[in-house]
């Protein structure tokens, strides 16, 4: 009798996962804010006071909006700051001349239409701090690209390197860019402060390096054909990368594991497409910047990737 109840505790066995990994969902969200710290100090260097309203009312207007929204539901707050994060990456992504209660409205859509309309984290299709960027954008243009680059709002307004580049053909430094003294958002000045926290995320393993390495080297390579074509057209590769959102982009946003591809050939298509995408609309649309519409535009193809991109299953036979 003894060894048979022995016999039965060695035979049972528990539901699945059965191989479980230490990086949980709260980690890796909490792995990507600290990631962002670099961004953010330099954020509050360069534009101040004015950026820690910025980060502060949009990360407590996320916060607010999912805890009311889940209270409505009579659902309980997640343990996981993952609204947190979509208001600071909102924040990042916003200008530092927009008024409070505008970036609060942006934050509120973000995390009610980007995410919790949805089902709440992991079934949302969006991006959702880029969600609440674009309805901010259609709703606010003018508010949406006024630009400063000073350490404080009292400078002379002046256009991002994109916009200088596409309209009057002037180039920027690369030494401005790369530290990060030239208009823009509040995250995506410094490239410097974003390729730290891009290279913690992939040391940490964080990210899959697939995506922000195709991603940028489908930019890097498509404005190298460019710039040979037309110089004075055209912006250096190392111009196109350093310029823009680009990087906040391709480390924080499409690397995104809810709204990219599960499979590796699937990101690797994900980051191309996002790359000629940005490249088209930087040369020949409307806007000097197309980092926004690149990753919500390939967010929207990732369930077809998902559905018709899967690996191999273990043990079977190709057809």
């Amino acid at each position: 009798m003894e060894k048979d109840k022995a016999t039965q505790r060695i035979l049972i066995l528990s539901s699945s996962p059965h191989i479980r990994d230490r990086l949980t969902v709260a980690r890796l969200m909490w792995g990507v804010i600290i990631a962002l710290s670099p961004a953010v100090a330099a954020s509050i260097y360069f534009f101040g006071l004015q950026a820690v309203k910025l980060i502060g009312v949009c990360s407590l207007a996320s916060l607010a909006a999912e805890y009311i929204f889940l209270w409505l539901r009579g659902k309980s707050f997640p343990k996981e700051p993952s609204a947190l994060l979509s208001g600071l990456l909102l924040a990042l992504v916003l200008p530092p001349t927009l008024p409070l209660w505008s970036a609060a409205l942006g934050a509120v859509f973000a995390i009610i239409v980007g995410k919790q309309i949805f089902g709440g984290l992991g079934y949302n299709i969006f991006n959702p701090a880029l969600i609440g960027r674009a309805f901010l954008a259609a709703t606010f243009p003018v508010l949406m690209t006024t630009w400063v680059k000073s350490f404080s709002l009292a400078a002379i307004t002046t256009a991002t390197p994109l916009g200088l580049m596409k309209f009057e053909s002037q180039s920027t430094s690369l030494i401005k860019l790369f530290y990060g003294h030239v208009g823009g958002s509040l995250g995506e000045t410094s490239a410097l402060a974003l390729l730290i926290g891009g290279a913690y995320l992939l040391i940490r393993r964080y990210i899959d390096w697939r995506t922000p390495l195709s991603y940028l080297g489908t930019v890097a390579l498509l404005s190298g054909v460019f710039y040979l074509i037309s110089p004075h057209q055209y912006g250096t590769p190392l111009f196109s990368l350093l310029a823009g959102g680009l990087m906040l982009g391709a480390f924080f946003m499409a690397t995104d594991p809810v709204t990219t591809p599960v499979t590796k050939l699937g990101r690797w298509i994900f980051g191309l497409g996002a790359g000629i995408v940005v490249v088209v609309i930087r040369n020949w649309g409307g806007y000097p910047e197309g980092v926004m519409f690149s990753i919500l535009l390939m967010n929207a193809f990732t369930p077809l990737l998902d559905r018709y991109i899967k690996p191999k299953i273990f043990g079977s036979k190709e057809l």
